[in-house]
């Protein structure tokens, strides 16, 4: 039974999240009724990461095993087709080698956070950023950022309904900069908690703002206790945008 390894691109606005509910729409679901519709079988994919109602992606990776064979690009036209007009696009598709699986053969997830900094509302941008209307000093929060960099207890930053078997995290990267108006954040791990990214950077953002200092998120890193934390950040500006093997 062949293994197809999909990369996929969507815009989360419309899903309830990645991960497959009843009755309620998902980026996984629709992906899944692709598939039933251009090869005929009903299945249950598997992906490197099941993102938040509202959260994108430019880069996630999902795997699908076929009874039949068929050419990768055959695979990704006919998803294609089947999944207009929703925003979900297959971007490639390859046949997987040996045992390769999209979530526990992944080294590294890597994830982008938008911020739009400027007094005026998005408006093509609307949903797919977060608006900060006050100066955000992106220096500030590169250099609060590195803080977190390394083999932590990431309690500060977990949702209180994460079900990770521990809080022990070690993040690879974790940097800030700005483009004209806009400062975009970047996190790079093995594996996320729930919820920690958009937690890191609604607390990254106060140190942009002025009111909080680098000491001040040292400190709610070991606090280890999620009060600690700065205002999460919406699910509007969280992009996955790529998976390492």
């Amino acid at each position: 039974m062949p293994r197809y390894k999909l990369t996929i691109e969507y815009d989360g606005r419309p899903y309830k999240g990645f991960q497959a509910q009843d009755d309620l729409p998902s980026v996984q679901g629709s992906i899944e009724r692709a598939v039933k519709a251009f090869s005929g079988e009903t299945l249950r994919l598997q992906a490197a990461g099941r993102t938040d109602t509202g959260v994108h992606a430019t880069g996630q990776v999902v795997h699908i095993d076929l009874a039949k064979e068929w050419r990768p690009e055959v695979v990704r036209d006919a998803m294609n087709a089947y999944l207009v007009p929703e925003p979900i696009a297959v971007l490639d598709v390859e046949i997987a080698v040996g045992d390769w699986h999209a979530r526990f053969s992944a080294t590294e997830r890597r994830y982008i956070y938008r911020i739009l900094n400027r007094k005026s509302p998005p408006a093509l941008d609307r949903g797919r950023v977060w608006h900060v209307k006050k100066p955000l000093d992106a220096d500030a929060m590169d250099a609060a950022a590195r803080q977190l960099i390394g083999h932590h207890d990431f309690t500060t930053f977990r949702h209180m309904q994460c079900q990770a078997k521990s809080p022990m995290k070690t993040l690879d990267v974790a940097r800030a900069w700005r483009e004209g108006e806009y400062v975009l954040l970047e996190f790079a791990s093995r594996s996320f908690l729930h919820r920690q990214v958009r937690s890191m950077t609604g607390t990254l953002a106060e140190v942009g703002v002025g009111r909080w200092g680098h000491d001040d998120v040292a400190a709610a890193l070991e606090a280890r206790d999620r009060k600690a934390c700065g205002p999460v950040a919406p699910a509007d500006g969280l992009y996955l945008t790529g998976v390492k093997y």
